[in-house]
């Protein structure tokens, strides 16, 4: 194993009824009531949130709008927002989407700049606005990491932060409050966090780590496992659980922690699609994974053959391959560039799109040929 740091400040309130709990944490501070489009109106979340709130008297103002692939221009109006309002915490109450958006709202309160600059390296994070959440949808575990994602409209880059002041102080993870998310949203959910698991589990170089290599593959049955569940039955208490503890698990830094080396090339080229055509993150993951696993197939042999023993019972890389892109497709995601309406023609702009992010996260043997060559294997 290689030496390592983990680091995860997060303290997690698990379990049923704790969202009643969320004013009890934030107490004594104005907070900025973060959500995305109205939907925890309608499935009770809201007030939940506002009662508890007041309960514990804790002042708040609120924005809601928040889009899946949250943009710059939200996070604009925001930080000068929550300055007007002398807020002093935030409180994110939705998914990644609206977790990332406080992340960077957080990091731009206390910067005079352009808050871009922390995403194109420009500037550093030092201060931010503490950071509470109260999970709706699991997928991303930015309600237990320090980074978030925003999309750039005018430059159509969708880039990264990353700051130990991100973390978010509580996160409430209440499995009932995912009861009514959408099929397609599970299935978006499903996808991000196996890909999160498995980006490092095909990308180290490093061969002898057995207890992430385990843990890797141990979530990510319980991920395929607790989605069919969530699909036949979605007021499944016990999987909702465990996907949304799976979930959070899959980039809280611990199934990478030892590893050594290793990097996301996938997610580089999935939020390409994201940043030029809108497309939902998970969405771009199951169609770039499997592709990026058939372009790579001769130098992931043996990692290939583990995994389709461990995760499915099967053999060979091919089929190891085969079982995932099967399951991508019974869950309702898309896994061919046609499945988003796109074709052969789009491959050029979106590896063009991709390099600046491979540039910024290192990838260097990534070049637009090999991008597109990748992205050939998604026709």
């Amino acid at each position: 194993m290689k030496g390592f740091i983990f680091y995860n400040p997060t303290q997690i309130v698990f379990g049923e009824d704790q969202t009643k709990k969320i004013g009890k944490y934030i107490k004594d501070k104005k907070c900025l009531l973060l959500y995305g489009g109205g939907s925890i109106k309608k499935n009770g979340i809201y007030d939940k949130v506002v009662e508890s709130l007041n309960k514990y008297n804790v002042s708040f103002v609120e924005k809601s709008g928040i889009k899946p692939n949250p943009v710059l221009s939200f996070v604009y109006e925001a930080i000068e927002f929550a300055k007007k309002e002398q807020v002093e915490a935030i409180l994110a109450v939705g998914g990644g989407s609206v977790i990332d958006s406080a992340k960077a709202i957080a990091a731009g309160f206390y910067y005079d700049g352009d808050v871009w600059d922390f995403f194109i390296d420009k500037a550093q994070i030092k201060q931010a606005l503490p950071i509470y959440t109260v999970l709706t949808l699991a997928a991303t575990a930015s309600e237990m990491n320090s980074g978030a994602v925003i999309t750039n409209e005018k430059t159509k880059q969708k880039f990264n932060i990353r700051s130990d002041c991100l973390f978010p102080k509580v996160s409430i993870l209440d499995p009932t409050n995912t009861y009514t998310v959408p099929k397609d949203q599970v299935a978006n959910g499903s996808v991000d966090a196996i890909v999160h698991l498995l980006e490092g589990y095909f990308t180290k170089k490093y061969p002898n780590t057995p207890i992430q290599d385990g843990f890797v593959e141990t979530l990510v049955k319980t991920i395929i496992s607790s989605t069919k569940e969530i699909l036949k039955e979605p007021t499944n208490y016990d999987a909702r659980a465990n996907f949304m503890w799976s979930a959070t698990l899959a980039l809280n830094g611990l199934t990478t922690a030892g590893i050594g080396e290793y990097a996301f090339p996938n997610h580089m080229i999935g939020h390409s699609l994201s940043a030029l055509f809108d497309i939902a993150h998970g969405q771009s993951l199951s169609i770039v994974f499997p592709a990026w696993l058939k372009y790579n197939k001769d130098t992931l042999n043996n990692r290939l053959e583990r995994f389709g023993k461990e995760v499915f019972a099967v053999k060979s890389p091919e089929k190891a391959i085969e079982e995932l892109e099967t399951y991508f497709k019974a869950i309702g995601a898309p896994t061919k560039l046609k499945d988003v309406k796109l074709s052969e023609a789009d491959i050029e702009a979106i590896a063009q799109n991709a390099i600046s992010l491979a540039k910024k996260w290192g990838l260097n043997d990534y070049n637009t040929e090999k991008i597109a060559s990748i992205l050939k294997f998604a026709l």
